[in-house]
């Protein structure tokens, strides 16, 4: 019984002195996965800016775009009132003319009418 306390009582303190020493093996395994992992997040954050600088780029263009075609629709509207004014502005000068050229020209003496033979029977 002496010897089965004294083999218990030994495993103990040969448990407890193996459980202090580090284990050799498994720190540079963590660095290495402890490395990979830092890695990993680094080339997900850069995909993530890249992905982010890729949208920002595409709404600044869609907004370009936007500004253009607004742009280019004011400049179609103000075309179209240029035209349609020079149109009025045309129409009242020859609407001008004409009276002036009728006002021009002296009246001319009625001719009488001729009277209607009467129908025969």
């Amino acid at each position: 019984m002496k010897k089965v306390i004294a083999t218990l009582i030994a495993g103990l303190f040969a448990g407890a002195a193996f459980a202090q020493t580090p284990a050799p093996a498994t720190a540079p395994a963590a660095k290495a996965e402890a490395k990979e992992a830092k890695e990993v997040a680094k080339a997900e954050a850069k995909e993530a800016k890249q992905v982010a600088k890729a949208e920002a780029k595409e709404t600044k263009a869609a907004a370009s775009a936007a500004a253009d075609v607004a742009s280019a629709k004011a400049d179609a509207k103000e075309k179209k009132a240029e035209a349609h004014h020079k149109a009025a502005k045309a129409k009242a000068d020859a609407k001008h003319e004409h009276a002036a050229a009728t006002a021009a020209t002296p009246a001319t003496a009625a001719t009488p009418a001729v009277a209607a033979a009467p129908a025969k029977k």
